[in-house]
């Protein structure tokens, strides 16, 4: 089909990358290793990790890792915040040829074991504040090495032991746990010190990163995600950025603002990868929900480079603080996971001086597919236009292509699309048309200029601060109480969270209260995932062979 979004690039942007200049992610870390050796590579409450530290570690860690003889391909997971330990664990991992599973560290047991089986994950790094969730499930997987790292493992002896200290027994942020067995991750570290990693021989076609994802249809499975994949959408980004990044001094350190979680692939692909490189400075935030802390991070660097979700922008605006800031350094604010609310948008650049560039796409995609111009002023109201390499058509429900205007689900083809899910054929042969178009579930519309505005969800899946919600694992989880006779769950607009999930329950006990059902909802769903309204019925609407109808409920004048 003609490109015809082309016309709409900025002067000078390339219609194609070249994948092809890193053999792998691993390739384009040790270039970066290399030319940036003496500039910091990460700074995390006020510790700074040069990209020679970054180097030296990660090959330590991956020379323990080697030498607990795990197999090439073996997959590895990270059960992480945004500390120094990601960028370390991450790097070493795929040095020492092995697979990244990303893991959220606030996942319940339940969500943790599902991953690890269906992973096959032969070894996790934890932060000890959840390493009481390994514990109850470490035993029914195939996991045989824990790593264990503490806040404050890396920023220093008597910083380290004053963190560990407040977080421990001031905060109260450490459940107790008992891992026989584990090493502590300043262990592995000095263990593998005394080893010589071994390079591995790693290729376009290897695979680089399990994430997890309900994809279109809400089981959770791992997109399968090459070192082409994050390789292309690494350069299809700073191909995206040129524009700004014009009137740079020789040498000028971009600082990325890195808040969202390092084990989404936005943030890894968008602020870790990319950083590494153009040779940036990522500022790690553990806790971006501490905002008076957030803002007081900003203020110490020249941010360039700020990648966020629409709450996340719209709770700075709402500090004091924060506009009191100098966003002179701004160059780009990279708006995803959700959709950015005008109104947000508008405030945004009124204050900074700084557009918020929306763009779209999923975990499958590496994650970015579409992004409006970085040159612009005005707020668009649409997700951009493809990428360098990457194509968008817009289906009918025959899969056949639809003229501009008309509505019809969001298909993207392009290098960073995933090779697959992890050991499920079924469900990426329904996600992947005959042509290598990944089918999102998303509805939209493109005009003649090549711009899509997203309009609707196909898929029933809530969006909940820029993280995906599936209706089919609420409802498992809420129907397995036993005073649930049936439920359906739906997405409702909230002005905080963008979605919130509502759970629609008709009672096997009458006693039961939405109370009792939040408090189990607590202990087998992570926070985001937790219904915030809970409304009882008689019955739920269903089609003539049995179905819920989930669309009926959530087109239904809600009240909270």
């Amino acid at each position: 089909m003609e490109k015809i979004w082309l016309t709409s690039y900025p002067p000078g942007m390339p219609a194609e990358i070249d994948a092809t200049q890193y053999r792998s992610i691993t390739h384009l870390l040790e270039e970066a290793f290399r030319a940036y050796a003496d500039r910091n590579a990460y700074v995390c409450m006020d510790k700074f990790l040069t990209y020679r530290e970054l180097d030296r570690m990660s090959q330590q860690l991956g020379a323990w890792l080697q030498g607990r003889g795990l197999a090439p391909g073996a997959r590895v997971a990270i059960m992480l915040p945004n500390v120094l330990q990601y960028p370390v664990a991450m790097a070493a991992i795929l040095r020492a040829g092995y697979v990244v599973v990303n893991v959220n560290p606030l996942y319940t047991p339940r969500e943790l074991q599902h991953q690890l089986i269906d992973s096959g994950a032969e070894a996790i790094i934890v932060l000890e504040n959840f390493a009481t969730t390994v514990e109850q499930v470490v035993a029914h997987t195939g996991v045989k090495h824990v790593v264990v790292a503490t806040m404050g493992d890396l920023l220093g002896g008597a910083k380290g032991m004053l963190v560990n200290f407040v977080v421990r027994n001031m905060k109260k942020m450490v459940p107790a746990f008992s891992l026989p067995g584990a090493v502590s991750f300043k262990q592995a570290l000095a263990e593998g010190a005394r080893r010589t990693l071994k390079p591995a021989e790693l290729g376009h076609d290897d695979i680089a990163f399990l994430q997890y994802t309900g994809g279109t249809t809400g089981v959770s499975k791992g997109a399968v995600l090459l070192h082409r994949n994050v390789i292309a959408n690494v350069l299809q980004n700073e191909a995206w950025l040129q524009p700004v990044m014009t009137g740079r001094a020789p040498g000028e350190q971009l600082v990325f603002v890195c808040a969202l979680p390092l084990y989404h692939i936005y943030s890894l692909t968008v602020s870790a990868l990319m950083g590494s490189r153009l040779g940036g400075m990522n500022l790690l935030i553990p806790n971006p929900r501490d905002i008076p802390g957030f803002v007081k991070e900003l203020g110490k660097y020249k941010v360039a480079i700020f990648p966020a979700v629409n709450t996340l922008y719209n709770a700075l605006l709402n500090d004091a603080d924060f506009a009191k800031l100098d966003f002179s350094s701004y160059k780009v604010c990279n708006g995803g996971g959700m959709a950015v609310q005008q109104a947000v948008a508008d405030k945004w650049l009124a204050l900074t001086h700084c557009p918020i560039i929306e763009g779209y796409g999923l975990s499958e995609t590496s994650p970015v597919a579409t992004a409006n111009r970085c040159d612009i002023k005005a707020f668009s109201g649409t997700i951009g236009l493809p990428l360098p390499s990457t194509e968008i058509v817009i289906l009918d429900d025959n899969g056949a292509p639809l003229p501009f205007g008309e509505a019809g689900e969001i298909a993207i083809r392009g290098p960073q699309v995933m090779a697959g899910y992890w050991k499920r054929d079924d469900e990426t042969a329904k996600s992947m048309t005959a042509d290598g178009f990944f089918k999102t579930g998303d509805v939209g519309v493109m005009n003649p200029q090549g711009y899509t505005r997203i309009v609707d969800r196909k898929k029933d899946m809530i969006l909940v601060s820029g993280f995906n919600v599936y209706p089919n694992e609420i409802e498992g989880v809420v129907a397995a109480h036993p005073g649930v006779l049936e439920c359906a769950c739906v997405g409702v607009p909230d002005e905080h969270s963008g979605e919130a999930v509502k759970l629609f329950v008709v009672r096997k006990d009458p006693a039961l209260s939405a109370a009792q059902l939040l408090d189990y909802c607590k202990h087998e769903l992570t926070a985001y995932k937790k219904p915030k309204y809970i409304e009882f019925r008689d019955q739920l609407p269903k089609t003539n062979v049995g179905k819920i109808l989930r669309r009926q409920l959530r087109d239904e004048k809600q009240t909270a």
